[in-house]
């Protein structure tokens, strides 16, 4: 969701974008250790995907579902629900930007904004339970969780390779900034990486994928005949468009929140969204953390 003052929104995808092949000209200034391990994990995705494409091949040659179904409940929250949860997040998000002094440090605004999208989640779940959703209905439930793991590291293999190849030939277009990377281009104690990754491993990927892809597609979806792609689209774009503003950061956002959407119309469950979103931006964060580190500090 969206951050309040400088820090703007949790890290997503889109820090690929800055640390990954799209750093240019200073991914040519790296010491040759930093360069090994950038070019190691390159290598490594690129493995990942070739063994997950095979995975999909297979899946769809033997006529198996790439996602396997689960049953699950239609949700039971309509528009208005959605029209209020967005304003619970709408107001956490201003109340928290409110609490900040007029130019409030990165740090400070990075730390509020992850709090409120938290707080604001949690009220927003609040509301749907009042108003008759339950755990399972919510998408919370994970009663096959080593399922889940499995299915959102093989998405991850699946996708961290496209996307960090995309994201660095967009750069080539619209060179991407973002302030947490300059953050960590200034800060590189443990305090601030710990901060960083909380809003980009914690807060992102709970707050985003309990709005767009439970509140906002499930409500879409009881609308919808079973399996349409349709509020899967509408949910990734909403999602895409929340990150407008940063670069062409969009556009992989958007193919990222078309796997999401399906996993969790298939499953009925955000909990392997949440872990894919979170591992996701784990490797952004470890990519950005590498070239900024190997740097030295500025300011």
């Amino acid at each position: 969701m969206a951050m309040p003052a400088a820090a703007e929104r949790p890290c997503s995808v889109e820090t690929v974008a800055a640390a990954g092949p799209g750093a240019r000209a200073e991914a040519a200034d790296l010491p040759p250790q930093a360069g090994f391990l950038l070019g190691a994990a390159c290598v490594v995705a690129l493995a990942a995907w070739v063994w997950a494409a095979l995975a999909v091949w297979q899946r769809g040659r033997q006529g198996r579902p790439i996602v396997p179904p689960r049953a699950c409940e239609p949700v039971p929250w309509s528009a208005a629900d959605v029209a209020v949860v967005f304003a619970i997040y709408l107001a956490g998000t201003t109340l928290a930007a409110r609490l900040l002094p007029p130019q409030p440090a990165l740090a400070d605004s990075l730390f509020a904004g992850s709090t409120a999208s938290l707080l604001a989640t949690v009220a927003a779940a609040g509301w749907l339970h009042v108003r008759g959703a339950t755990t399972r209905s919510l998408g919370l439930v994970a009663r096959r969780w080593w399922e889940d793991v499995g299915l959102a590291c093989g998405a991850l293999a699946f996708v961290l390779a496209p996307l960090l190849v995309l994201a660095g030939l967009l750069d080539q277009i619209v060179p991407y900034r973002h302030p947490l990377v300059d953050y960590l281009r200034t800060h590189h104690d443990m305090h601030a990486i710990g901060l960083v990754a909380v809003a980009a491993v914690v807060a992102a990927p709970l707050a985003e994928e309990f709005f767009f892809r439970r509140v906002l597609q499930g409500w879409l979806e009881r609308m919808a005949p079973a399996n349409a792609w349709e509020p899967v689209m509408a949910s990734s774009l909403a999602f895409a468009l929340a990150h407008v503003g940063q670069g062409l950061a969009w556009v992989p956002l958007t193919l990222l929140g078309l796997v999401l959407g399906r996993i969790a119309q298939r499953t009925g469950s955000i909990v392997p969204c949440i872990l894919l979103h979170a591992l996701f931006n784990a490797v952004s964060v470890c990519l950005v953390v590498v070239q900024v580190s190997a740097q030295p500090a500025a300011g």
